[in-house]
């Protein structure tokens, strides 16, 4: 289980009483894995799902595919992941030990 400096729903730091807040970050980082675009991270530009190119995708297939290489590349074991008809997304995947 990484540990990691936390973000809130806006993508803003946390923090409690002047302090940044540390604690699990598995579902952060798929969060983020997941909205960012290709070339948004300079350090590995080819990182990132890019949501909003499936949003019309007829094809929900493609989306969980491309978010499985993408969790699987940063080191995850990926067990499930279901996308719905409202495209919300239903994620077993964590980081191997």
């Amino acid at each position: 289980m990484p540990k990691d400096i936390l973000l809130d729903d806006d993508f803003d730091l946390m923090i409690v009483d002047g302090d940044f807040v540390v604690n699990e970050s598995t579902a952060q980082h798929q969060k983020i894995l997941i909205y960012s675009e290709k070339g948004e991270f300079k350090e590995v530009p080819m990182r990132g799902v890019g949501a909003r190119r499936y949003l019309e995708d007829h094809e929900p297939d493609n989306f969980a595919r491309e978010i499985r290489t993408e969790f699987t590349t940063d080191g995850m074991k990926v067990n499930k992941i279901q996308i719905a008809d409202d495209l919300s997304i239903q994620i077993d995947a964590s980081y191997d030990q």
